[in-house]
């Protein structure tokens, strides 16, 4: 959501255009009946500067030489060559006729065959050869790298101009340039640089980039751009089958499937820097997809890639994302290495796809140079740091830029940062950008402080009523070694305030050392998720949900303290202890904790009953996450939204008698999920849950199966069971959830424009109680486990309007318990990609 609500803020400052390349053209390709003819070659005469129309046959063509003509090429259709009578030409309407018999190259229109094309010949030497060409030839490789992020705002018109929400802020206007893309006005409002050196082994198959200077400017140090930015621009291999962009997988045009999902046709071949190249173009098979359309260069004895450019379809299920453009260009060493020096990836993102629609460029442009090969490194010069922050890598003087940028920036990108540091002083600017910023992070900012989360202030349970809750915390910026948060709120059916405060400190940068405490005394649905944490501030949506599917008075008085250290042993691999009390008592009439301290006996048949639970406990946690990517080095980061392994194990002991504590037991939990991309066939996520206590306890610890009575979808929740509809000792859980992305209803016609994705899922439980802990009971809450394995499964849709999901969920069995629910309906709101 934070990545929307951030472009929402950029989409306000776009301007009209001023031309500044030579030669410019823009226009549409038609067949002699006027209809639009897609994925056309249009090329200046005489060069290699070309670009293929969209779906739709339009075109905008444009580059700092002169030129005096274009060649249109199309599957099925002659040759034209289009005088350009001047330097700027728009709005051409060029009409090919159908071409005659060809005795060079076989052509084929429509929907290619698989059979006898001689662009297939050429794709296949292609697979044949993609692990022997480039930085793959050698043992070790190591190279510069410099990267250059842009965001700009696009095509808003002149009345849009004159909006007095500009007012003290026309200075900007002096900034507009074109797209020599898509021909489209823009204006630049942020870019950052950033210089490293890469070092390689295909053996150890490890890589390690170590960033030497950084340069950034608009919205410096705003952590959620920053992840934002790391997020949209992921590193990706042309040659591999699929290409991961805004958490889309696309069918690479060099992928060995590509066959099934693309056309292809071989258009020309001609000397490419001395070397001989075959030109193929590709588009689609069918609309909605994940695909491209362009064309690639490819030698003819190393088919290697000296040239692609390519663009996301048009029609592609992906929302905010209007178009896609990249460019690589690889170059010749020792005769017969290719290696790739340019890539340029351009995404245009606005709130709809209509061609006038303003919105946002986000710009990567990647060059490579002075290549060294086989240079041996040890293992360990390629662990990664944990939390290694060289605050002189962001402080560089102007002379090493000058020194080490790849290429010289333009005018307009040379007048950002100092454009963009006076823009943040103009008081209208900040009032705008801090609106957008509480929207993003649910926090208003103050010095020093920030108040919220906004999105927690109201709540409703059946004991408290309408809860009221105010809260905030410390931030002197991104980085902060240590955070204090406090909150408070009030119920105003039982009339009580509630609160909770809690700090944490890092006192070791390095190995990410923090010390964290606190204490809360509040409400609380437990047994909400099985893999249990003491956060001291988590609440759970269960009970502060304004909405439910029922009345729900199974909620718990709780008074929790804690106190932990963590460690991050190496990247991504946290390993805690901590130590906690707390107290247990039912908050509600209607629901007891009540537990026998003394069973009943022939001489006392009621024995004795307590109804509030002492624990004390001490905790050893271990968290690996591989592949995780964060923001910032404080004691609290942002993760990079990519898909990423989690295991979690957590190790817990009941201390009877520290404290005054009731209970002694040992519990184990287990927890892991696992993302697993599919290709064109979507995303699927594995999510094994796992704990055993051993020992006797009392209601108010044990594992209870967590169900979900509100009226939207939770995360490892079962979505037609009560809360405590099932209680354990023993527990194993396995969810499987699948998203098509689009794929099945992209292949119904009446469907295919409405861009709605497939979702569909399992989620069963196993789990026991042991007959100790039955004999203990003494709530009156009925004891059930699912020792037969209960299950249920759902199918949903989501992308409705964009933001909505919906879910329908069937139970698989225990169909005769009380108030079983045998088919239920979720909702879910996000934007997403």
């Amino acid at each position: 959501m934070k990545r929307i609500i951030l472009l929402s803020l950029f989409f306000v400052f776009a301007f009209a255009a001023i031309a500044t390349a030579q030669t410019k053209v823009s226009g549409i390709v038609l067949d002699k009946s006027n209809q639009p003819i897609p994925f056309a070659n249009v090329v200046f005469k005489g060069s290699n500067t070309g670009i293929v129309s969209n779906e739709d046959g339009r075109f905008y063509l444009e580059s700092p030489n002169t030129y005096t003509a274009l060649i249109v090429t199309s599957a099925g259709f002659s040759d034209k060559e289009v005088p350009l009578e001047k330097a700027v030409n728009y709005n051409f309407k060029i009409v090919l006729g159908e071409a005659e018999a060809l005795n060079e190259v076989v052509i084929y229109t429509g929907k290619t065959s698989k059979k006898n094309n001689p662009a297939l010949d050429i794709l296949r030497k292609i697979w044949e050869r993609k692990r022997k060409n480039g930085l793959y030839q050698f043992n070790q490789y190591q190279m510069q790298k410099y990267e250059k992020v842009e965001f700009d705002m696009n095509t808003i018109d002149s009345a849009f101009m004159k909006n007095k929400l500009f007012k003290g802020m026309e200075f900007v206007f002096n900034h507009v340039d074109t797209s020599d893309v898509t021909g489209k006005t823009y204006l630049p409002i942020f870019i950052n640089e950033s210089v490293y050196d890469v070092y390689g082994d295909n053996k150890l198959k490890k890589v390690k980039e170590n960033i030497t200077g950084n340069k950034m400017s608009g919205f410096n140090g705003n952590q959620q751009i920053l992840a934002f930015v790391k997020d949209l621009y992921s590193d990706y291999n042309i040659y591999d089958n699929h290409l991961k962009f805004f958490d889309k997988s696309f069918t690479s045009p060099l992928s060995r499937t590509g066959i099934d999902v693309y056309n292809y046709v071989l258009k020309d071949s001609a000397y490419i820097d001395k070397k001989w190249c075959f030109n193929i173009v590709f588009y689609p098979r069918r609309k909605n997809e994940l695909t491209f359309k362009g064309d690639f260069w490819v030698n003819d004895t190393t088919f290697a890639i000296k040239k692609i450019n390519m663009g996301v379809t048009k029609s592609a299920n992906i929302n905010w994302v209007k178009d896609i453009y990249i460019e690589q260009e690889f170059d010749v060493e020792n005769d017969s290495i290719f290696l790739l020096t340019r890539d340029y990836m351009m995404s245009d993102f606005a709130l709809n796809k209509k061609e006038k629609s303003k919105g946002v460029y986000g710009k990567r442009t990647t060059l490579y140079r002075n290549h060294k090969f086989n240079i041996q490194k040890p293992e360990k010069f390629y662990k990664e740091e944990v939390n290694f922050i060289d605050n002189a890598v962001y402080d560089r003087p102007p002379e090493f830029w000058e020194e080490n940028r790849f290429e010289k920036l333009n005018k307009d990108e040379a007048g950002i940062y100092k454009m963009l540091d006076t823009l943040q002083t103009v008081k209208r600017f900040k009032q705008l950008y801090n609106l957008v910023s509480i929207l993003g992070s649910g926090y208003v900012e103050f010095k020093n402080f920030d108040y919220g989360p906004i999105y927690s202030t109201f709540g409703y349970n059946e004991v408290e009523g309408l809860r009221l809750r105010v809260g905030g915390r410390t931030y002197f910026g991104p980085n902060d070694p240590w955070r204090l948060q406090a909150y408070t709120a009030y119920g105003f059916d039982d009339n009580k305030f509630k609160y909770g405060v809690s700090g944490k400190w890092m006192v070791d940068k390095k190995n990410r050392v923090i010390i964290s405490g606190g204490n809360r005394r509040d409400i609380e649905q437990i047994g909400a998720s099985l893999t249990t944490t003491n956060d001291i501030l988590g609440r759970s949506f269960a009970s502060s949900a304004l909405f439910t599917t029922g009345s729900n008075g199974k909620l718990t008085n709780i008074n929790l303290s804690n106190l932990s250290v963590e460690m991050e042993a190496k990247k991504n691999f946290v390993v805690s202890a901590g130590f906690s009390y707390r107290t247990l008592e039912s908050a509600s009439k209607t629901f007891s904790l009540d537990y026998y301290t003394t069973l009943p006996t022939a001489a006392n048949p009621t024995g004795v009953i307590k109804s509030d639970v002492k624990q004390t406990e001490a905790n050893i946690q271990f968290e690996y996450m591989p592949n995780r990517k964060t923001i910032g080095y404080g004691v609290e980061r942002d993760l990079v939204d990519s898909p990423f392994s989690h295991f979690f194990v957590n190790f817990s002991y009941g201390l009877k008698g520290v404290l005054d504590s009731d209970f002694a037991y040992e519990k184990i939990q287990v927890f892991y999920k696992q993302p697993i991309i599919i290709g064109p066939l979507g995303r699927s996520n594995i999510i094994i849950e796992t704990g055993k206590t051993f020992g006797t306890i009392p209601l108010g610890l044990m594992s209870v199966i967590p169900g979900n009575q509100t009226y939207f979808t939770i995360e490892n929740t079962f979505s037609n069971l009560n809360f405590y509809e099932f209680v354990t000792d023993q527990y194993t859980t396995l969810q499987w959830n699948h998203d098509f992305g689009g794929r099945l209803f992209a292949r119904v016609p009446f469907m295919r424009k409405l861009n709605w994705r497939e979702f569909i899922g399992v989620r069963a439980v196993h789990g026991t109680i042991s007959e100790a802990n039955r004999a203990i009971n003494a709530s009156g809450l009925p004891y059930n486990a699912p020792e037969n394995v209960y299950w249920e499964y759902h199918a949903g849709i989501g992308n409705i309007f964009k933001v909505f999901r919906i879910d329908f969920s069937w139970r698989g069995n225990y169909l005769d318990m009380p108030d079983a629910h045998k088919f239920a309906v979720k909702g879910s709101f996000g934007f997403y990609f």
